[in-house]
């Protein structure tokens, strides 16, 4: 949302000036007056209701009980609650993430109205635009359940979202921070509403919460809309928005009893006041220092917090540049986050290139062998073999970073994502990881499979295996080997052939040796029936056909098999 506008001030003037935040706050009002209000004395609880708005927009609003504002951060609901086996969830989870932990009154509060909201997900289109809201921590069950909705909704639908939440808590920590913002669209989908008045946004940060050991952990996500008598500002950045929570949090303690802050504050009322102000002062009521919109809006609100008067030694101005300075660094960082399909189409010149050399190498040994025995008699050869190395780096470098990426997202969104560039992927490992294997062998190692392969091979391999890629029937042979390790196994069959013949192994050693290369033949030959393998293996100079050579020595004359079979009668007319 706010890496479409320039400055915070810029997207707080587009937000106040629409009707969006107005009809939220109307929501929570109308909610709280409907159930709470009127029996301030109920338990602790959550409540929701469903408006439709003549707009054809649906807010559905959630308030909780009067008594669950400070206590509950206070007492026994005060620390963060693991996820880890808790499934409504599960989909933030990845394998590369931190531990993801929850503000346990929230998730307490969530988990009331678990089996209820499931029902009402299910009510929503992803044509039909809608606000989830809320007040305090109903605001931190805004944002799981708009979780719950972000992940049910087509990539398309998440448009038509938006979570606003009005002086609500911290919700989880740094892992769930993360989860949310590694998401390419949902990070977007959340205003946080925070008024200098307020201290439940900042509590449980703030200096005078002494008892809270865990408030380190806690990290805030999304957009924050920061209000105050003077301004207005938003901000995206993750450690700014904690400086500012633990400056207006830590200022409003100073000035009234935390314990009498469960009176809702009206957010309503502060919404009217900054439409009816300018958006900045006149220059010349600010410091000379204040270069630009967002530091003058930071700095409005930091005066507006008493800061300066309440603590010693404070320079509003430096103050206002340094955290205005992170939350631009971090705009700049957002507009530059690596995109791997919109550079996708980069590497159809390399791939191109591979494929040329591919099929240049027909006439030779083949593909693998031909890059495997490279040997440079001519300049045209010399600068054949140079563009190969360079393409080949070229695209392992790229395919490394997208699999870091794709993995490091939430699993829902990374899984779409891996469905899109899944047939480019498995063009290029099977292309590019022989080359590899040739490389390895080439320098006289062993086990390439356990020991040399890359870790982005094994995920390419399992994308294609958890979306049963090789599912279909072949009729005819691949133009690529479908298995991107075969010539890893080829190698480790010449090596057992080796072992055979040197009469210098042990028993053991030998015996070893005959299983693997029974394995062998019994991996080849399913290869071979269901097409899988590239007829290029049957090049008179393969080493595949070097490995046979040695094999039939190894083995006899008189020794059968389906393969020996195969290649003494049909091998030619595999194609």
């Amino acid at each position: 949302m706010a890496s479409l506008y320039s400055t915070g001030l810029e997207l707080g003037n587009l937000l106040l000036g629409s009707d969006l935040l107005d009809h939220s706050w109307d929501a929570i009002s109308k909610l709280q007056k409907e159930t709470f209000l009127e029996d301030p004395s109920l338990p602790f609880s959550v409540r929701y209701q469903l408006y439709e708005y003549p707009t054809k927009c649906s807010i559905i609003a959630f308030v909780c009980s009067p008594n669950c504002s400070v206590n509950h951060l206070q007492e026994e609901f005060k620390e963060l609650v693991s996820l880890d086996g808790i499934t409504s969830f599960d989909f933030l989870c990845n394998k590369s993430s931190s531990s993801i932990s929850l503000h346990k009154a929230a998730l307490t509060l969530f988990a009331s109205l678990e089996n209820e909201l499931s029902l009402l997900k299910q009510q929503f289109t992803n044509s039909q635009p809608l606000i989830v809201t809320g007040h305090s921590l109903g605001g931190s069950v805004a944002s799981l359940f708009t979780l719950g909705l972000l992940n049910s909704l087509p990539r398309y639908g998440v448009q038509r979202l938006l979570c606003i939440t009005f002086g609500s808590p911290l919700l989880g920590n740094n892992g769930f921070q993360k989860a949310i913002s590694e998401s390419q669209t949902w990070s977007s989908c959340f205003l946080h509403v925070v008024s200098n008045t307020d201290p439940i946004p900042g509590f449980l940060i703030s200096g005078h919460n002494a008892n809270l050991t865990t408030s380190i952990c806690y990290m805030p996500f999304g957009t924050y809309l920061f209000c105050s008598g003077s301004g207005f500002s938003c901000f995206e950045e993750p450690q700014s928005i904690l400086e500012l929570l633990m400056i207006m949090s830590s200022t409003c303690a100073e000035s009234e009893n935390l314990n009498n802050c469960s009176q809702v504050i009206d957010y309503g009322h502060s919404l009217e006041q900054l439409k009816s102000k300018a958006v900045c002062r006149g220059i010349s009521e600010l410091p000379d220092s204040i270069s630009n919109p967002l530091q003058a809006g930071t700095y409005l609100l930091l005066e507006a917090t008493r800061v300066g008067k309440l603590q010693e030694n404070v320079n509003l101005s430096n103050l206002a540049m340094n955290i205005a300075t992170r939350a631009e660094v971090q705009a700049k960082h957002k507009q530059k986050v690596f995109d791997p399909f919109k550079r996708l189409s980069i590497t159809k010149k390399s791939m191109s290139y591979l494929e040329w050399y591919m099929k240049n190498s027909l006439e030779e040994a083949g593909y693998y062998d031909k890059y495997k025995t490279r040997r440079s008699r001519s300049r045209d050869e010399i600068e054949s073999t140079e563009n190969l190395i360079k393409h080949h780096r070229t695209l392992k470098l790229f395919w490394k970073r997208i699999v870091t990426e794709v993995e490091n997202l939430p699993w829902k969104e990374g899984r779409k994502l891996r469905k899109r560039c899944l047939y480019a992927a498995t063009s290029y490992r099977r292309m590019v990881e022989p080359l590899d294997i040739a490389e390895y062998y080439g320098r006289g190692k062993k086990d390439y499979v356990s020991h040399g392969r890359s870790e982005h091979y094994k995920l390419l391999e399992k994308w294609s295996t958890d979306e049963n890629v090789h599912t279909y029937q072949r009729s005819q042979a691949s133009s690529l080997t479908v298995d991107s390790c075969f010539w890893a196994y080829v190698e480790e069959a010449l090596i057992s052939c080796e072992v055979l013949k040197d009469g210098q192994s042990s028993l053991e050693e030998q015996e070893s040796a005959r299983g693997n290369l029974i394995k062998f033949e019994e991996y080849v030959m399913n290869m071979i029936n269901n097409f899988l393998v590239s007829p290029e293996i049957f090049l008179p100079q393969s080493s595949f056909m070097l490995w046979w050579k040695e094999y039939c020595i190894v083995v006899g004359n008189s020794y059968t098999s389906p393969l020996s079979n195969f290649m003494k009668d049909e091998f030619h007319r595999y194609v």
